[in-house]
């Protein structure tokens, strides 16, 4: 894809193109990946999204997986049933953006699992790398989160499904 030639591509979107292309050739991503065994050999970018439900907060979780200590996230399984949206899998690729919109990491899913709210385990909340890394303040601060920013009607119960991911960084800027 030539985001210059394509009329339909806003600014946004070309810069997203210019990060996928960089980051296939500087973060050495295509082939078969040895990790993921996976084949980066698309033109297109993955999809683009941020973390937490601000662009504070995307600076904030942003600033986190670009010095290595956030490598694993949670979201509602109900909120990828409500958007229409496939469960990630180890291998699937995307562009984290940060709080202004501007593409930062390519990561890559390493592990996924999807468990109870309350069945979530201390191993994965310090993975998250928010706050004190500990079990409680993660699900002190995900109970508020899965409550404000709830895309799917079903309210916020301790035993609702949780999708956990692990991923690394291929590539950041």
């Amino acid at each position: 894809m030539d985001a210059a030639n394509d009329p339909q591509l806003s600014p946004h979107d070309e810069e997203i193109v210019a990060f996928w292309q960089e980051a296939r050739v500087r973060g050495h991503v295509s082939g078969v990946d040895a990790v993921t065994g996976h084949t980066a050999r698309d033109t297109l970018p993955p999809p683009a999204w941020s973390f937490g439900g601000t662009p504070e907060q995307a600076d904030a979780l942003l600033a986190l997986v670009l010095d290595g200590t956030k490598t694993a996230t949670a979201g509602a399984r109900w909120d990828y049933e409500a958007e229409g949206e496939d469960l990630p899998e180890p291998g699937d690729l995307s562009i984290v953006l940060d709080g202004a919109g501007h593409p930062r990491a390519l990561i890559a899913v390493t592990d996924v699992a999807v468990v109870p709210f309350d069945e979530v385990d201390a191993e994965h909340a310090a993975l998250e790398g928010e706050g004190d890394l500990s079990l409680s303040h993660w699900r002190e601060v995900h109970r508020e989160f899965f409550t404000r920013f709830a895309v799917h009607d079903k309210g916020f119960r301790e035993d609702m499904p949780v999708v956990c991911g692990r991923f690394r960084v291929l590539f950041q800027r």
